[in-house]
């Protein structure tokens, strides 16, 4: 379902005005201030704040789904170096608000925090949500249609706090809470009753993950990095001793590379895995796939199992030579993935791909961070995404 936004309007509006800005700059700059939404657009299409200042961008989002109606949303964002120290790492802080006509509402915030000279590095993930969720089953065979939706109360928070211990190479501890409450699996549309068996955790659970992670960091920029390595290798184990409904251990690996090609272009790769093992796991904290980082294009939880494998290439032109902009930029992105049971299910046919392409607008030109705008499609269907900071 394609979702529109205010946010898309927004970009429109900033890749028309972006080249008349240079030629209206001067003019600008000579007339008084009027009010706090022209000095806003004026930031944004000036972007004068100098390299080691904060900075703090927010827009609206308004936005249709047949799951939730009509939903309205707030993004905001907020870098900044350590110190207002350049030669420290970008820190980002980002969040997602919403509410709909329907009563459902949530919040989604994650960051990557850098301390001064980069010692201490914390990255993490808050999601509070009350909204329906599509459910297609469990497997990576399962019907294009979802059989049916899933209303509940959902909670995530997820933090890694890690410490440099080597050049680029931090060690630390990794913590995941779940809570999936207030469940109810409703049938889809154009069904008159549910007619499966409910999965591992219809009735809701509450879980606690504990473990390790070993990170390798030579990014510097975490929304737009152009020459690096990253790798994770993370631990975490689910255990009733630190009161988890369930047991049984998750292994997270995210490899990532970024390869300055000429003097503007990058191609950025990842190779990503989880795997579930030690016991039975709850339909919602199975490995899935889709989203707006990973696999584009595919619905959030389109196929969901115990392990995946996903792989994603894409070379974004940052910015395009254009001649009366260097503000806009564009990209070219594909990937491939999988979710299986078991290792002897994974056979290449089966193998989901997903491929698009986007737009971009400098929307901070001191610290090259972008606004993003991809189309993705895939054999089951396609999704448009608008984000601050590239997928990966």
């Amino acid at each position: 379902m394609i979702k529109i936004t205010y946010s898309t309007l927004l970009v429109f509006s900033l890749f028309f005005c972006v080249p008349f800005a240079g030629f209206a700059q001067d003019s600008i700059k000579k007339q008084p201030k009027k009010n706090f939404i022209s000095r806003y657009i004026n930031n944004v299409l000036n972007d004068t704040v100098s390299k080691e200042r904060s900075q703090f961008f927010v827009f609206p989002t308004v936005g249709y789904r047949p799951e939730t109606g009509v939903e309205f949303g707030v993004t905001p964002l907020y870098i900044y170096y350590a110190n207002e120290d350049v030669n420290n790492r970008l820190s980002e802080m980002k969040a997602y608000s919403f509410f709909t006509l329907n009563g459902q509402y949530g919040i989604r915030m994650s960051h990557a925090l850098y301390s001064d000279k980069d010692t201490w590095f914390f990255l993490g993930d808050i999601d509070f949500e009350q909204f329906p969720l599509k459910y297609y089953g469990l497997g990576g065979n399962v019907p294009q249609k979802n059989i049916a939706l899933v209303d509940a109360t959902q909670i995530r928070i997820k933090e890694r706090v890690l410490r440099r211990v080597l050049e680029n190479f931090y060690i630390g501890l990794e913590t995941d809470f779940r809570s999936l409450s207030n469940v109810s699996f409703d049938p889809a549309e154009g069904t008159d009753e549910i007619d499966f068996e409910l999965p591992f955790g219809a009735d809701g659970t509450t879980n606690f993950g504990l473990g390790v992670g070993f990170v390798y960091d030579e990014r510097h920029n975490v929304l737009n990095e152009r020459d690096a390595f990253f790798s994770e290798f993370a631990y975490l184990n689910y255990n009733p001793f630190w009161k988890s409904d369930v047991e049984y251990q998750l292994i997270t690996l995210d490899n990532r590379i970024y390869k300055k090609v000429g003097e503007n272009n990058v191609l950025a790769a990842q190779l990503y895995g989880e795997f579930n093992f030690g016991g039975e796991v709850p339909f919602n904290q199975l490995s899935y796939m889709g989203g707006e980082s990973l696999m584009r294009g595919y619905f959030k939880g389109r196929y969901r199992d115990r392990n995946q494998i996903a792989a994603q290439v894409e070379y974004r032109f940052l910015p395009l030579k254009l001649g009366f902009t260097d503000r806009l930029g564009a990209t070219i992105f594909t990937g491939v993935g999988e979710v299986f049971n078991d290792w002897d299910e994974l056979q290449v046919n089966n193998v989901k791909w997903s491929a698009g392409a986007g737009a971009r607008f400098l929307i901070f030109q001191q610290k090259d961070v972008y606004l993003r705008f991809d189309y993705a499609f895939t054999k089951d269907d396609s999704n448009f995404y608008i984000s601050i900071g590239e997928a990966f």
